[in-house]
């Protein structure tokens, strides 16, 4: 077979295929290649003796420092021949991490838990990064090859069994990708050529603009697509994209955007493209012929924040600002709370405000929990630890019926008792430490006691993040499953819920934020926040309960609702 490999500086590169070295010659645009028959391969640049992993591997079955594995796609036999793929509008997302979510933290042991997304009404599972990471157990954003799939979880084929698995069920796959930087463990990009340029908060970050980098924006447009094409992948979520360092008139996300576009129109599917982005830019998901970058979809932070001070109080870290009144209410019609406005946190202006008129709901992704929110705690706890069940069934009302792409993560769904911790497992005794003391130091700085801290390195840790699938059928963790169903079905059965207009979206608050009703075509949302009971007025007279947390009573046109619960109605005449 043919080994090639991108090294435009060296003098010399020798591919080592199953533990013999053979010479390289050059090819145009400092390309190496040379033709020989094996399995296990590795690269020796210059005179170095090091072998070192291609950086386009497709397998490493011994880890990232050791030699990357010949793999062929066409030997894997697929089964969903007929899958069209699902649409974002009107998705449900779950996140999850392929590592805790159960016990093995396999891609077959997930299979075997698909039954219970399919119960539960999702329609695409977003998977955390599967690509190849130091160690083996760990978040998944600290890849150094991309292309590969961490060969603990099942390697490539396993995650084909998964996606297969999934399509056969009806379900969608999303795959976290992380292009804004490479892990500090087994980043060896940079002795081929000018991949890195900067750093970012989490590692180095790559050349997107300067000398060399038309191969490194390459490197990272064929990893994208051969996810979508040669794993069957139905859409790529993109970590932290305000970390792409991009000064090109064309940016890597507006190419990125165009080449995914060509290739559904190739394939017959869609493969949407959702960002993650701290900048509060309506720009990434604005079309191209409006001077956008063309991407499907964006998280939205600023409503997972506004739900988070209303449901716990808390009004520390990025947190204050949300605390307003009306927070909520603003970021359910307007989606970002701060749009051109002063945010505190930064000391400064931030974001820009969405237009309504011509921007879809289905184009933000509205989440009461992520993975980033829980497990960027000190202790990994979830909302479950220390909010009220009704205040709960609240949140998720206004997630699911809000106009937005709705995302839970998992165990979400059943309000799971296991925290989300961080945890890493790099086999370098220094890193290794460096990471434990660097955690503890950073949440000492925001007042927890170093102590208590759970130890990312140890494997206990991971052992907590696992969730407890004997959850689901106890009390308390039954009835908050049988919300979420009862939600989810509301939401693909009455067309208003999933509705994704944003002009003219009337939400109707108290002056103290304690109560909120929105409005959603002809049906009204009503949360009670407060933990006494208070008249929330509903426009018009209420008519049948779609669903309720609580025990609603009516008086003319207001509802008595007790305190942390909410009530959906519909006038009577439509059931």
């Amino acid at each position: 077979m043919m080994f090639t490999v991108w090294a435009p500086t060296a003098d010399r590169v020798r591919v080592r295929v199953d533990g013999v070295d053979h010479e390289m010659t050059t090819a145009e645009g400092g390309w190496w290649r040379t033709e020989v028959t094996g399995s296990d391969y590795a690269f020796l640049l210059g005179d170095d003796e090091r072998p070192l992993p291609d950086p386009r591997s497709l397998r490493q079955p011994h880890g990232v420092h050791e030699a990357s594995r010949v793999y062929d796609h066409s030997e894997f036999t697929w089964t969903d021949h007929a899958w069209t793929g699902r649409q974002l509008p009107g998705a449900v997302i779950y996140e999850l991490h392929l590592g805790t979510f159960t016990g093995d933290g396999t891609f077959d042991a997930a299979i075997e838990r698909l039954g219970h997304l399919v119960d539960l009404g999702v329609t695409h599972v977003e998977l955390l990064p599967v690509n190849s990471f130091d160690g083996v157990a760990g978040w998944g954003y600290d890849g150094v090859l991309w292309g590969a799939v961490h060969e603990p979880y099942g390697g490539p084929d396993g995650l084909k069994r998964f996606v297969d698995a999934c399509h056969a069920r009806g379900l969608a796959v999303v795959l976290d990708v992380v292009y804004n930087h490479l892990g500090p463990s087994g980043a060896y990009l940079d002795r081929f050529g000018p991949y890195f340029a900067g750093r970012t908060d989490w590692g180095a970050g790559l050349n997107l603009d300067g000398v060399g980098s038309d191969e490194v924006r390459r490197y990272v447009l064929d990893n994208a697509l051969g996810w979508l094409r040669d794993f069957h992948v139905d859409g790529l979520r993109l970590d932290a994209v305000h970390a792409l360092v991009d000064k090109r008139a064309t940016h890597l996300l507006e190419e990125l955007a165009v080449e995914v576009e060509a290739l559904s129109t190739t394939l017959g599917r869609p493969l949407p493209l959702i960002a993650e982005s701290d900048l509060n830019d309506p720009k990434l998901v604005t079309s191209r012929d409006g001077g956008g970058y063309g991407l499907d979809a964006q998280w939205s932070d600023d409503l997972h924040h506004a739900l988070h001070v209303r449901l716990t109080g808390e009004t520390t870290g990025y947190y204050p600002d949300f605390a307003a009144p009306d927070a909520l209410a603003k970021t359910l019609r307007e989606v970002f709370f701060h749009a051109g406005t002063w945010s505190s946190f930064r000391e400064r202006t931030h974001g820009r405000p969405v237009d309504t008129r011509v921007l879809p709901g289905h184009r933000f992704l509205a989440y009461l929990q992520d993975h980033d929110q829980i497990g960027n705690r000190a202790a990994g706890d979830r909302l479950s630890a220390t909010v009220p069940a009704g205040l709960l069934a609240c949140g998720a009302a206004v997630v699911f019926c809000s106009p937005y792409t709705p995302m839970l993560f998992m165990g979400e769904e059943w309000a799971a008792s296991t925290p989300w911790q961080f945890f890493a497992s790099f086999p370098d005794p220094e890193m290794a430490e460096a990471v434990r003391t660097g955690r503890r130091r950073e949440f000492s700085r925001h007042g927890w006691v170093a102590e208590d801290v759970p130890d990312p390195m140890d494997p206990a840790t991971v052992a907590r993040s696992r969730l407890d699938w004997s959850e689901p059928g106890r009390d308390g963790h039954r009835e908050m499953l049988a919300l979420y169903q009862m939600l989810i079905r509301l939401r693909r059965d009455r067309p208003e819920l999933a509705d994704p207009r944003l002009a003219g979206l009337v939400v109707e608050t108290a002056p103290d934020g304690s109560w909120l009703v929105l409005h959603r075509g002809a049906l009204r949302l009503a949360c009670n926040f407060a933990p006494d009971p208070a008249t929330v007025p509903l426009s018009g007279t209420p008519g049948a309960i779609l669903a309720s947390w609580g025990e609603p009573r009516f008086a003319g046109s207001s509802a008595l609702l007790p305190g942390h619960s909410f009530v959906l109605t519909a006038p009577a005449q439509e059931l």
